[in-house]
């Protein structure tokens, strides 16, 4: 979710929250008011800062989360996403989609257009 979007849609992050710690997630970082924030990605030359949704760990392994709904700046939703996939493969993470409902049908366009279909999608 990009930022301009964090206020209009704070319910859906924190039932995501909820999902994950329920699935045994652990150690959760969200952009969000009473959590930690998770690491900020500068863009070299630029103002654009990228910041995961949530940054969780289940097992040892760190798992990136972002949630998907439908933006006003599609292209730079995109952008994000295949900045956290890439940062994800080089420190042998998981990158993962979190959508609700009413949402599906345009992550699913999106992830295709980037050729990121494989992902698979956490449904709320």
């Amino acid at each position: 979710m990009i930022h301009e979007d964090k206020e209009k849609y704070s319910d859906i992050l924190e039932n995501s929250i909820s999902y994950l710690e329920n699935h045994g997630y652990e150690n959760i970082k969200a952009d969000m008011d009473g959590y930690e924030t998770p690491k900020s990605y500068h863009k070299a030359g630029s103002d654009i800062s990228i910041t995961p949704d949530i940054v969780a760990i289940k097992e040892g392994r760190k798992h990136y989360f972002d949630i998907s709904l439908k933006s006003e700046k599609p292209k730079l939703l995109k952008s994000k996403w295949l900045f956290l996939n890439t940062l994800s493969n080089l420190k042998s993470s998981r990158f993962r989609l979190i959508t609700a409902r009413g949402h599906y049908k345009f992550t699913e366009d999106m992830l295709e257009s980037i050729n990121l279909s494989h992902k698979n999608l956490i449904k709320i």
